[in-house]
């Protein structure tokens, strides 16, 4: 396991009161220009996931897919326009959903504080929020002063975003570029405990792996056999399945039990089990508490990323256009 400190990052476990600095990023950013800031966000989150369990998992992909473009810069918010075609409207972001419910929420908080927090931190404190609701307390803490960002490419999210098709080589260049380890791309995959895939991003392990119209050797023959029952062809590109089978709006450490009975529903996930190394920390990962003490750690590191702070970029008024 590696250290509780990690470099540029320093880390307020549960209820340990502290300042706690990453880079410019800091805890407690808006305590005086809007101390009211983090509850606003906390509250409307909440109201919001009590209304539909899918926000957790639809706010956790959010904010990752954020950060893993041009950082958590808010970027992933933006609407394309007549000129420009933005991350949202990648193939990779076609599936996020819940980009209305931060708009609400950052509305919200501009009614109380106007012009002060960026979108980039509204979504990485909701996602946060939201993946916490059901456990009433805060699961990882949220370093807040990002700023929002005024370029959104899809291409740009084409380049840098993780495919599901992508193997163990191929996952740990894409984090290494964010500055993130093996450590950090197992912990991360475990946020797949809750949320859905779409058929067309696995139904090759069902019908076409090789390109022989083949089967995943590596796919649990039973667990095959009931996504079979649900994506009916390779075409399938609207019908969605749980991509933890036994518990997929349960945030917990199950998929790490998936990944070992050979039920990662991606490439991505069953990727990595095939990896010595990997195949350890998925080991370790198996206990409850060493889960959840990782994934506190590695959320901290993650929403760290190519942050915008001080005089960089802007405060966005609304999150889906530049000002």
């Amino acid at each position: 396991m590696r250290k509780q400190a990690l470099i540029l990052v320093c880390i307020v476990v549960f209820g340990v009161a502290g300042s706690c600095h990453g880079g410019s990023l800091k805890k407690g950013y808006y305590d005086n220009t809007c101390p009211d800031a983090e509850a606003i966000i906390k509250n409307a989150t909440e109201k919001r996931v009590a209304n539909d369990p899918t926000l957790p998992a639809r706010f956790l992909r959010m904010h990752f897919h954020d950060c893993f473009v041009r950082g958590c810069d808010g970027s992933v918010l933006l609407n394309s326009t007549t000129n420009n075609t933005a991350e949202k409207d990648a193939i990779p972001n076609l599936t996020l959903a819940g980009f209305d419910v931060i708009d609400d929420i950052k509305a919200e908080v501009e009614k109380e504080c106007p012009n002060v927090v960026s979108c980039a931190d509204v979504l990485a404190l909701a996602a946060r929020d939201a993946v916490s609701f059901k456990f009433q307390k805060a699961l990882w803490n949220v370093l807040t002063g990002r700023r929002d960002g005024t370029v959104s490419q899809a291409s740009e999210a084409l380049a840098n975003l993780p495919s599901p098709f992508s193997n163990f080589s191929t996952l740990v260049q894409k984090f290494a570029n964010k500055g993130l380890n093996v450590q950090d791309l197992v912990v991360l995959s475990g946020g797949h405990t809750i949320g859905v895939g779409h058929c067309n991003t696995f139904s090759n392990r069902l019908y076409n792996f090789t390109g022989n119209g083949d089967q995943d050797p590596s796919l649990n023959a039973t667990y095959a056999t009931f996504l079979k029952t649900q994506c009916k062809s390779l075409s399938d590109n609207t019908t969605f399945v749980a991509m933890d089978p036994s518990s997929g709006l349960t945030f917990d450490n199950n998929y790490y039990v998936t990944l070992k009975q050979n039920k990662g529903l991606f490439q991505s996930d069953a990727a990595l089990i095939t990896n010595e190394i990997s195949r350890i920390i998925v080991d370790e990962l198996l206990v409850s508490e060493v889960f959840f003490r990782e994934f506190a750690l590695s959320m901290v590191k993650m929403g760290a990323i190519g942050v915008l702070t001080g005089n960089e970029g802007e405060i966005r008024k609304k999150c889906s256009v530049v000002n």
